[in-house]
């Protein structure tokens, strides 16, 4: 069986599935023996804390202490008497099974914490729903899956993959994933092209028709996936596995060379990264700078509390340092929309994607935000920083966030800590509103980034992460063209340079396009570095210039595609 999806991250793999699917349960009461129940729970609860001590203890090799510090307060949970007395006492008052007295006394706790006002102990609501549906788990015999015990080579089917579900993901055994739902602007698809490993999104009914253990062809090339392949696909396409293998390694021989047009012009091509530890794929993919330091996944990753300000000063620093003296482009938070955190509960909000979320949040917040600036002017000290202000709609919140930075760096100058000489302070551009006034930004701004991901999806009016629009997710449209050509061209009419670290930057359709249009930096997953260099270095920039001044003047996104690959060709 072949179903078709969306290519999210490069590559084939051939390996059996593993389907990553929760158990559902369905618990009803039922009278029950006293004894026996007592001897089930306790059973239960002792399997329950082995296990998530076996997990905490496999996940050590991949996670970091504060990333493993989730299963510590399971831990807590889990051995605490008074939940277990609790439950022992409904068993021996009402004589009714034991993982019906589990829900019972886990619905009262999850109650008890979501009423309270501290942000803290409402978020130990999610802890006591993950621990006991375990111990319900054990109670029934039903199996709950655990990515860190995998020992073979398996491709990962799922509904979609949490952040943390792919911070457990062990490479040497996870050849690639396939999902439900999704396209390539999700998070499973951004963090797979982190993880450099091949991922098709967008398989609709996947989970009904693959099972565990049935042999899976991905091939997140073409974007398909064939469930229980025959012997000559398996042929056919293990010899694909090899060509395509052996294509990537040949790009490595441009890992030292400029990212520069037959006719002379030079470009920059950098890597977007979500932790200190990316930095490594962008180097090793040849990477010219950090375009995108998507710092939301230092405060994902912590379990109680926004990240120190030593903390972060920590995380920005190793990233200039490991760059050596090259461009490190570090977005402020952009937490809110669908990047929840465990220990702060937004408002709720009829459309987040366009609420209290960004540079709102900060500069309503600006405790959290001082923090954040503080931390990135001390690193400073240590490479090339630009910082840039993410969803930025007005001139006024520019200058806000900007003057903030401005007192803090005044501030830690009078403590006598040193700072970088030149900290360049720029914006996203993701809003149509300040593509189309990019002219005047530019006169305040040091740089501008175009976050395509946004900006298609604002311009557009479809959500993208909506099955049902996602064919209004059109980087290639005119109009989304000419409002890039707007914020390249505000840019350059002051002197000022323009990157894009969308996804769009990445994509080998879109990139010949761009460089006709203008565009300095294009930043992307390192995975595609290497492959955007290869085009740039055959491509010439007057003919993509020419090229691009048409694409400008068509109707729809397919005139422009094939407007493309007829230059291309």
């Amino acid at each position: 069986m072949v179903l078709k999806g969306i290519a999210a991250s490069s590559g084939i793999a051939i390996a059996k599935v593993y389907k990553l699917q929760q158990p559902k349960l369905t618990i009803v009461k039922k009278e029950a023996d006293k004894e026996e129940e007592l001897a089930k729970l306790d059973k239960a609860f002792t399997k329950t804390i082995n296990d998530i001590e076996a997990i905490k203890q496999r996940a050590a090799a991949n996670l970091s202490e504060e990333e493993l510090a989730i299963f510590d307060a399971h831990l807590m949970m889990a051995n605490d008497p008074e939940m277990k007395s609790q439950i022992q006492d409904m068993i021996k008052n009402d004589g009714v099974n034991a993982e019906y007295a589990t829900q019972e006394v886990a619905n009262s706790m999850v109650a008890m914490f979501e009423s309270m006002d501290n942000d803290y102990f409402k978020e130990r609501a999610a802890d006591v729903k993950d621990v006991t549906f375990r111990l319900q788990c054990n109670l029934v015999g039903a199996i709950i899956p655990d990515l860190t015990a995998i020992d073979e080579e398996v491709v990962i089917v799922a509904e979609d993959l949490t952040p943390s579900d792919t911070a457990q993901l062990n490479k040497t055994y996870t050849k690639g994933f396939a999902t439900a739902i999704g396209g390539r602007t999700s998070h499973s698809a951004i963090m797979a092209r982190s993880l450099e490993i091949p991922a098709v999104v967008g398989c609709g009914n996947i989970l009904e028709v693959a099972n565990h253990g049935d042999l899976l062809i991905l091939d997140a090339v073409d974007g398909a996936v064939i469930i229980n392949p025959s012997e000559e696909e398996v042929k056919v396409y293990t010899e694909k596995k090899v060509k395509f293998e052996e294509e990537k390694e040949a790009l490595k021989i441009l890992v030292n060379q400029k990212s520069v047009t037959v006719d002379g012009h030079e470009v920059e091509l950098a890597g977007n990264i979500g932790s200190p530890k990316d930095v490594d794929g962008v180097l090793t993919n040849g990477g010219e700078g950090v375009g995108l330091f998507r710092t939301e996944f230092l405060y994902m990753n912590c379990e109680t509390d926004f990240p120190s300000e030593d903390e972060q000063f920590e995380a920005y620093k190793e990233v200039l340092e490991r760059m050596n003296g090259k461009k490190v482009v570090i977005r402020t938070l952009d937490i809110g929309g669908d990047k929840k955190l465990k220990y702060f509960t937004f408002p709720e909000e009829m459309n987040p994607f366009l609420g209290y979320r960004a540079v709102r949040f900060c500069l309503d917040r600006t405790d959290i935000f001082r923090t954040q600036l503080r931390a990135l002017i001390r690193a400073s000290a240590y490479g090339r920083l630009c910082i840039m202000f993410p969803m930025i709609a007005t001139l006024d919140e520019f200058r806000s966030a900007k003057a903030l930075f401005e007192e803090e760096k005044a501030n830690l100058i009078a403590e006598g800590v040193k700072v970088g000489e030149k900290i360049e302070v720029g914006m996203m551009v993701e809003i149509p509103a300040s593509a189309v006034l990019a002219d005047q930004f530019a006169k305040e701004a040091d740089f501008f980034s175009i976050g395509t991901n946004d900006l298609i999806q604002y311009s557009m009016a479809a959500d993208r992460m909506s099955e049902k629009v996602s064919y209004l997710y059109q980087p290639l449209n005119p109009s989304i063209l000419r409002l890039v050509k707007m914020a390249i061209d505000g840019a350059h009419s002051q002197g000022k340079w323009c990157g894009m670290c969308g996804e769009m930057a990445g994509d080998e359709l879109a990139a010949p396009v761009l460089l006709g249009l203008g565009l300095d930096e294009f930043s992307m997953s390192a995975s595609s570095i290497l492959r955007a260099r290869k085009m740039i270095r055959s491509l010439s920039k007057a003919e993509m210039t020419e090229m691009a001044n048409k694409a400008l003047q068509q109707e729809t996104m397919a005139d422009v595609v094939e407007l493309v690959k007829n230059s291309l060709k």
